[in-house]
């Protein structure tokens, strides 16, 4: 079996394409700088450097693979509240040459990764797949335009694409941008951590490998055309992981800094994940278990992550 990996040196796509063994691998990355070659080393596969924008490589690359999973992504809010159009262009554009390539080479299976952000925010209960999407960042925006890109593939041509959504991710090598390895960095450092407004904001938690094992699943077993959600593990508030991760550090209250809320917050995400646990899904790491883990890989990997946090 071939498999193309589009974003596959991403955080996400490099952990899918780690744990991915049974598979000739293909690797296709523009290699932002939320990219790392690094994060594939030691993991048997084909590297393209390359755009998903470009519709000639992708003539060229796409062919001859029996399954695509899509990655490719600009995907922190912040920097699409900066300036959005990078986000339309990957987001949106990529996603439509990446199915007409898909189209044209008659790739028999393509799973699309989203994000439950493309519903906006939700005060009780959980989203089913049929929920309406209302995203309210550009970040989201854009990927809600891919998703339906995707979705008018399936419908309009019969391209065999599923979509996945899901919560937020955490675990090794993700960009110290993000909440988690942003907190942990800076506590490691000696820094403190910037908690956005009263700290109330909900998230949906879930370690990568969870997220990689559900996304296989879906390739396997999904029925083209559909969209499934995996949840996470734990929601917490903002405070809550502030809470966990200064106890991981060894760290007091007195590390965290109040700072401006971010505009147009969501305050919470909730995915219901019926529909995928149907399929044999479940999640493996809790999150206690998961977030002890992903601590002392930063602990452990300084070289890592520290030139990389001038991008964020």
């Amino acid at each position: 079996m071939r498999i193309l990996v589009t974003g596959g040196a991403g955080f996400i796509g490099s952990h899918f394409v780690r744990t991915t063994c049974e598979a000739r691998v293909t690797v296709l990355d523009r290699l932002t700088y939320a990219a790392d070659p690094a994060n594939l080393d030691g993991a048997p596969h084909d590297f393209v450097q390359g755009d998903i924008c470009d519709a000639a490589l992708l003539a060229d690359v796409v062919p001859g693979h029996d399954l695509v999973v899509n990655f490719a992504a600009e995907s922190h809010v912040d920097r699409s509240i900066e300036g959005a159009a990078e986000f339309v262009r990957t987001n949106v554009l990529g996603t439509e040459t990446l199915m007409r390539a898909c189209l044209d080479a008659g790739v028999p299976r393509i799973v699309h990764v989203s994000t439950d952000e493309v519903y906006g925010t939700i005060d009780t209960g959980s989203w089913t797949e049929d929920a309406p999407l209302a995203p309210r960042s550009p970040y989201a925006a854009a990927k809600a335009g891919g998703d339906v890109i995707a979705r008018a593939y399936a419908i309009t041509h019969g391209l065999p694409v599923l979509i996945t959504r899901c919560g937020n991710n955490y675990g090794s090598r993700q960009h110290p941008e993000k909440v988690i390895p942003l907190f942990v960095t800076n506590l490691l450092e000696g820094r403190k951590i910037p908690l956005y407004g009263d700290g109330g904001n909900i998230r949906d938690w879930i370690h990568v490998d969870d997220h990689c094992r559900a996304i296989r699943l879906v390739a396997e077993r999904g029925e083209p055309g559909e969209v499934y959600h995996v949840a996470g593990t734990a929601e917490l508030t903002n405070l809550e992981l502030a809470r966990h991760l200064l106890e991981a550090v060894g760290a007091d209250w007195s590390m965290v800094e109040g700072v401006p809320d971010r505009k147009g917050h969501d305050r919470r995400y909730s995915l219901d994940d019926t529909k995928l646990r149907a399929l044999g899904y479940r999640p493996l790491t809790g999150l206690d278990e998961g977030l002890a883990a992903t601590v002392r890989w930063y602990e452990d990997n300084p070289s890592w992550w520290k030139p990389k946090r001038a991008t964020r």
